[in-house]
């Protein structure tokens, strides 16, 4: 059903009953360390690669996921996700191990909000269980799109530490018998390019798509801020949350109270990660190791979740290119 120009709710429920996580040392030994479910003591996990690492945390939380569903993989019928690496490698490398048809997806540190919305539409048009799985990693990343480890570069202040970790999560249409997260409706976000060209301060490139989608989301579904227990965006971190609570307010959206971001919760203050966490396995990690626990408990009722991409390339910013951010809206509820 179509509330708007971006907003559509599924037409038949949609249930969040079953999440897996995986989390690398800094991410496990963070303010989060009491929810993840499993973590690793190194980056490369026995692995010869951080890329084949990558992979493996991605195999490990889908089959973990599947496993706790007392499911088989014949049982899903759609495997989405995507990662940050070139072709999102990770993605279809871990695909190859399961039996289950595949559609990689690609919008930066948004993806897994993205695969949500997707997989709600997925829902609604006859399937019965799909997998979202994103993950980052922090060696592969920062080789990728700044400079090989080996160098010992500097991080700036407006840096951010990627995300070592990935998160799964079953969207399916049977209620399981529980008080159980469901999507409710969602927003798919624009592009939205204010000129920002500094590839080390992602926090300025993404808030303010994820402003013009928060504001879009509230505006067709005629819902106020605070319907909200918390807006939860992905990976801005703290100077990308002021911002974004800055221009929320400037507006008269709302005035920020409830609004953080899963980069700003990943990390402890004593722990030397900049300015946050960000990734695609950001808030899949943070949603599945942390939310779904607080919602499926009782402890949070409602909360609207703001995956945020910034759509750039290492070739774009050598070749001078701003930096377009996007963010996707998933609107998450017990009822």
């Amino acid at each position: 059903m179509k509330l708007g120009k971006r907003t559509y709710a599924p037409d038949k429920r949609v249930f969040l009953p079953y999440v897996a996580d995986i989390a690398g040392n800094d991410e496990a030994n963070g303010n989060l360390r009491h929810y993840i479910d499993f973590s690793t003591d190194c980056g490369e996990w026995g692995c010869p690669s951080h890329e084949k690492a990558e992979t493996k945390f991605r195999d490990d939380v889908t089959m973990r996921l599947i496993e706790r569903a007392g499911l088989d993989a014949e049982d899903i019928d759609c495997l989405l996700g995507g990662d940050l690496l070139n072709q999102i490698v990770p993605s279809s490398f871990s695909a190859r191990s399961f039996a289950i048809p595949f559609s990689g997806l690609y919008c930066a540190c948004a993806t897994f909000g993205q695969s949500l919305a997707i997989a709600s539409m997925m829902i609604g048009a006859g399937m019965s269980k799909v997998i979202c799985c994103t993950s980052s990693h922090f060696a592969t990343a920062e080789r990728q799109y700044r400079y090989p480890l080996e160098l010992g570069t500097q991080p700036t202040p407006a840096s951010q530490r990627t995300v070592t970790g990935a998160g799964a999560v079953l969207v399916s249409d049977s209620y399981p018998g529980w008080r159980c997260p469901e999507i409710t409706c969602y927003t798919l976000g624009e592009i939205i390019d204010l000129g920002c060209t500094d590839a080390n301060n992602m926090g300025a490139a993404m808030a303010p798509a994820a402003y013009d989608t928060i504001a879009a989301h509230l505006r067709e579904t005629g819902r106020s801020a605070d319907y909200y227990d918390l807006i939860v965006t992905g990976d801005l971190g703290r100077l990308g949350r002021e911002l974004l609570v800055e221009l929320l307010s400037h507006d008269k959206v709302c005035d920020g109270s409830n609004v953080n971001d899963c980069g700003c919760l990943i990390y402890g203050e004593k722990q030397k990660c900049g300015l946050g966490g960000s990734g695609a396995g950001c808030s899949s990690l943070v949603y599945c190791s942390y939310f779904h626990k607080l919602l499926t408990a009782g402890q949070l009722n409602r909360i609207l979740l703001v995956p945020t991409g910034a759509m750039l390339s290492k070739d774009s910013s050598l070749q001078g290119e701003s930096i377009p951010g996007i963010a996707h809206a998933v609107a998450i509820e017990c009822r």
